[in-house]
């Protein structure tokens, strides 16, 4: 693992809602919004790109837990920038805190965490939880 950063970088990543990312289920639509769980979805990814920059050829990042807290709605077609900002990188550990925005409207905010891990090491915990 490297250490390219320091505590308080920021990286950005830049999403447009498309029909996909809108709140529906096995029951339906329920809103033509953009969903929690796909906002979680893509603040994981733009705090992954600190572990995409941090790990070794070798080695592989699995995120470890989201806080998400969804303020305001983004409708389709709304480009939403989200920031991630790098808190902490003790050992393997990699957190993030983030900021979704449409505009200078903040629509979500939270953290989020992952480990990197040998890719081995990985292989070896998934293959021992299914078998």
């Amino acid at each position: 693992m490297i250490h390219p950063f320091k505590d308080g970088d920021q990286l950005q990543y830049e999403h447009t809602v498309t029909e996909q990312d809108l709140a529906s289920f096995a029951s339906g639509n329920v809103h033509p919004v953009y969903a929690t769980f796909s906002v979680a979805r893509d603040a994981e990814w733009c705090c992954r790109l600190f572990v995409l920059e941090m790990k070794e050829a070798d080695e592989e990042g699995i995120g470890t837990f989201i806080h998400v807290e969804h303020v305001s709605p983004a409708y389709l077609g709304s480009s939403v920038v989200f920031t991630a900002t790098l808190e902490n990188q003790e050992k393997n550990n990699v957190i993030c805190s983030f900021e979704a925005k449409v505009g200078d409207r903040v629509i979500a905010r939270g953290r989020q965490g992952q480990k990197i891990l040998k890719r081995d090491r990985l292989e070896q915990l998934f293959n021992s939880i299914s078998a």
